[in-house]
C-alpha cells in the first residue's frame, strides 16, 4: 500500500472559531493505482491534496506513505519524502521562468544530490518521454501551456517517485492540449506510474480507474455526488464548479 488515510480531519481556526474541512476521509492507495478525487471548488479537495502531498498536517488521523506515519515526522523528513517520494503536477505549471526546460526538469534531482551529469542525462530521458526531446533548451516563455505541462509532468517523475500528485492538470489548458497531457498520464501508469489526481470535472476524473467524490469535506459516493451536482445545477442554472 503506497497511501493509507485514515480517519483524517483537518479543521481550520479563524477569529477564535475552529472551521471543519475534512471530516473523517479514508482513503486507501496501492502501487499502480490511477485515481480521481473529485469534488467542486470549497469541497476540500485541495486540503486533501495538501495533506497527501505532505504540504500540511491533518488535525487528527493518521497517514501512513509507503509504510511511514507522516503525522509523527520532523519538517526535514517530510522534505525529503516529498523530494524523493512525490512528484507534483500544479495547474499553473510552477516554472521557473529564467530556467530552460532541462534545468526546471532537473531541479529535484538537484535537490536529491544527484551529481550533474548524472542529472543531465534523466532530465534529458525525462522531456524525450514527455515528447519534448527537442525543446530542452527553451525557456517557459518559449512554449505553449499544453508543453509547460509536460515539462512540469517530466520535472515530477525525473525522481521516479512513488505517486504521481497532479492538482487540476488541465485546468490551464485548452481542451487539445489537456487531451495530451490525459494520454499522458495514461501512459505512465501503464508504465506503472501510482497517479492520485484533483479535479473537479467528471470528463477528467473519468480518464482514472478509479474516482473517489468528495463533497463539503466528506468522501460521499459517485452516485450520491451526481444528484447533488445535478440538483445545483438546476437550482443556480449553470455551473456549479466555479
Amino acid at each position: 500500500m503506497i497511501l493509507e488515510l485514515n480517519g483524517i480531519y483537518k479543521n481550520y481556526f479563524t477569529d477564535n472559531f475552529e472551521v471543519p474541512v475534512l471530516k473523517d476521509i479514508n482513503i486507501s492507495v496501492e502501487e499502480g493505482d490511477y485515481i480521481a478525487i473529485m469534488g467542486p471548488s470549497g469541497s476540500g479537495k485541495s486540503t486533501l491534496m495538501n495533506i497527501i502531498g505532505c504540504l500540511d498536517r491533518p488535525t487528527s488521523g493518521r497517514y501512513l506513505f509507503d509504510g511511514i506515519d507522516i503525522s509523527i515526522q520532523k519538517d526535514n523528513r517530510l522534505s525529503e519524502i516529498r523530494n524523493k517520494g512525490i512528484g507534483f503536477v500544479f495547474q499553473n505549471f510552477n516554472l521557473l521562468p529564467r530556467q530552460t526546460a532541462l534545468e526546471n526538469v532537473e531541479l529535484p534531482l538537484l535537490y536529491a544530490n544527484v551529481k550533474k551529469k548524472k542529472r543531465k542525462q534523466i532530465a534529458m530521458e525525462a522531456l524525450e518521454k514527455v515528447g519534448l526531446g527537442d525543446r530542452m533548451d527553451f525557456l517557459p516563455t518559449q512554449l505553449s501551456g499544453g508543453q509547460k505541462q509536460r515539462v512540469a509532468i517530466a520535472r515530477a517523475i525525473a525522481n521516479k517517485p512513488k505517486i504521481l500528485l497532479a492538482d487540476e492538470p488541465t485546468g490551464a489548458l485548452d481542451s487539445k492540449s489537456g487531451d495530451q497531457v490525459m494520454e499522458l498520464f495514461s501512459q505512465l501508469n501503464k508504465e506503472g506510474m501510482t497517479i492520485v489526481m484533483i479535479t473537479h470535472e467528471k470528463a477528467i476524473a473519468d480518464c482514472a480507474n478509479k474516482t473517489i467524490a468528495i463533497y463539503d469535506g466528506e468522501i460521499i459516493s459517485i452516485e450520491e455526488f451526481e444528484s447533488i451536482v445535478n440538483l445545483r445545477k438546476s437550482s443556480l442554472g449553470g455551473d456549479v464548479n466555479g
